[in-house]
């Protein structure tokens, strides 16, 4: 009854955003029809705005998931219209604060301690309100600030029940996903489980803000003392799975463009910095920032950094990790569209095993061709290599491509880090300033000292295995003389399936006989038929029943 409540409440939000022509030719369309009378026209205010507005509009109305729902639709410009996908990337997930009393209940219980014990002063009003959190101010006791002084803080507190709204909701969207996968004609293309289990699994590391201040820990550690990024410590000894407290920073929003003039920074610098700092994050150390919008991207207000402006990091629910392999092939893939290596692109993209190893090389080269040469008749300044990457995926996408879900969280930043370095400086030449960078970091990453200290590194665990490798190798040249591959590694679950299936096809009809031959030890006895008794029943109920209680514990299941 509460998923039919909900959905006939996501209805009512669609008809009135009058958003229903989306869901023109599936099984919804009928539902939204018979609701229609039941629902105020939209107001001509609604009705002017473009379809994408109100798709806005309607998630920012339905909540939490849905804002997040948004968000990821916006990085599938693959499966998205452009103007919708455009205006998905614009929400922002403001929502009405909860009552700062429950927030203050909520860190108490989570702390194990009255707030007027843990802070010197807890400001209950909110200073901002998310989908899944929101942040209080909050000051230290001074005896645990930095030199005697209280110390200034942001509390960020989990929404109260979120954890059960969410699951309701995932639940609802996973039906609307089968639903869609059965009777939507590109179902194939569009993946909706997937695209709600990466909506599950955000939301399931968003939810754990203990997880969100390691994530901080980290992101600090790797730029400790940087005149690029700075990142607020937080801390540990107020911070649980609900909770996370973190040192209060003051910064200007990246996108407040009136602002940072009336400061004095530089923009240009501010900008190309910007683009250095994301490629070190995703190639340097492995870990970067995937929910960079201008809302979580600050610039530090020092004075005495208006012509060396830093960022400021906020929010670390989502963070990014690659592969091995994945930082490879993304980085030797960004060289080679630098140095328009279409061929190169091409095998990139087979050797990374995105594509099938049966794809044809000249193919998907005259694809690469296809997409990216025209771009290089415009000046570079007006290159987007976010899009560039965008379409290439699309294209390949028509040749199988299989799209890693890490891959979407990259290409989401990259649109990000390039929205807010064009807003910073139009003519921002990402190319010009993000080359050197990848350049420099990948002779440094696969540098004659890098890959000897990765040895060094490995040579214990090789020298730990070696005395088993002469074993290994006479074993498996046995097997090979003999003609035992049944027994081999990749042979061995397939030969110990077919052995299982045997033996549930014996204990099948053992299960058959046994009940048959029980059956008919009833009608014997009951028919009662002359000849040898044995305690006053025929013989041959005897056998028959003696047998298939013998077939029926032979068919019985068993380790």
């Amino acid at each position: 009854m509460k998923g039919l409540a909900r959905a006939a409440r996501i209805g009512r939000v669609l008809l009135h955003y009058r958003l229903d022509d989306l869901l023109d030719g599936t099984p919804a369309e009928r539902w939204l029809n018979l609701m229609r009378p039941f629902v105020p026209r939209a107001s001509r205010e609604i009705a002017a705005q473009s379809r994408g507005a109100r798709l806005r509009c309607a998630l920012q109305e339905l909540g939490p998931i849905f804002v997040k729902f948004g968000q990821i639709l916006s990085t599938r410009r693959d499966i998205v219209p452009p103007d919708i996908a455009a205006e998905l990337t614009l929400l922002q997930d403001r929502v009405a604060p909860f009552d700062g009393d429950a927030a203050r209940s909520i860190v108490e219980a989570s702390l194990g301690r009255s707030v007027d014990e843990a802070f010197a002063h807890f400001d209950t009003t909110p200073l901002a309100s998310a989908s899944i959190a929101q942040v209080h101010a909050a000051t230290l006791p001074p005896e645990q600030g930095k030199g005697g002084a209280p110390r200034e803080v942001v509390v960020k507190v989990l929404r109260p029940n979120i954890e059960k709204q969410i699951a309701a909701d995932i639940a609802l969207l996973k039906n609307v996903a089968s639903l869609v996968e059965r009777t939507h004609p590109n179902a194939d293309k569009i993946r909706p489980h997937a695209i709600v289990a990466e909506i599950e699994n955000t939301l399931a590391a968003e939810l754990d803000l203990q997880r969100e201040g390691a994530n901080a820990s980290v992101l600090r550690r790797f730029w400790q003392d940087s005149d690029d990024l700075y990142v607020p410590e937080p801390i540990w000894s107020h911070t649980t799975e609900r909770v996370l407290t973190l040192e209060r920073v003051y910064g200007i929003p990246s996108d407040d463009i009136a602002a940072l003039d009336v400061a004095g920074i530089d923009r240009k610098a501010l900008a190309a910095k910007g683009t250095r700092v994301f490629y070190a994050q995703v190639f340097r150390d492995n870990f970067f920032h995937a929910d960079a919008h201008a809302g979580n991207i600050w610039v530090d207000v020092d004075p005495a950094r208006k012509k060396n402006p830093r960022f400021i990091a906020l929010d670390f629910g989502i963070m990014g990790q690659l592969s091995d392999e994945d930082q490879y092939y993304l980085a030797e893939n960004f060289m080679a569209i630098f140095n328009r290596d279409y061929r190169r692109i091409a095998e990139l993209h087979v050797q990374a095993g995105w594509m099938p190893a049966h794809s044809r090389i000249d193919e998907l080269e005259a694809a690469a061709r296809t997409v990216c040469e025209p771009y290089f008749t415009r000046p570079l300044s007006e290159i987007s290599l976010a899009e560039v990457l965008i379409k290439l995926f699309r294209t390949a996408q028509r040749h199988e491509l299989t799209l890693q879900p890490q891959l979407i969280l990259l290409q989401k930043t990259l649109l990000n880090i390039e929205g807010v370095g064009r807003l910073l400086d139009p003519e921002l030449d990402i190319w010009k300033v993000a080359r050197p960078v990848l350049e420099r970091i990948m002779i440094e990453r696969y540098s004659p000292q890098r890959l000897m200290e990765r040895f060094r590194k490995g040579l214990p665990e090789l020298v730990t295995h070696a005395p088993e490798v002469p074993r290994l190798v006479h074993a498996w040249l046995e097997q090979q003389v003999n003609g035992r591959h049944e027994l081999s590694l990749r042979s061995k679950d397939l030969y110990e399936l077919t052995q299982t299936m045997k033996g549930m096809q014996r204990r099948t009809v053992s299960a058959i006989l046994g009940t048959g031959l029980l059956i008919a030890a009833a009608v014997l006895y009951a028919l009662d038929a002359g000849g040898m008794r044995l305690f006053s029943v025929p013989v041959a109920a005897w056998v028959a029943g003696l047998g298939g209680l013998w077939a029926l514990i032979a068919a019985w299941p068993r380790r």
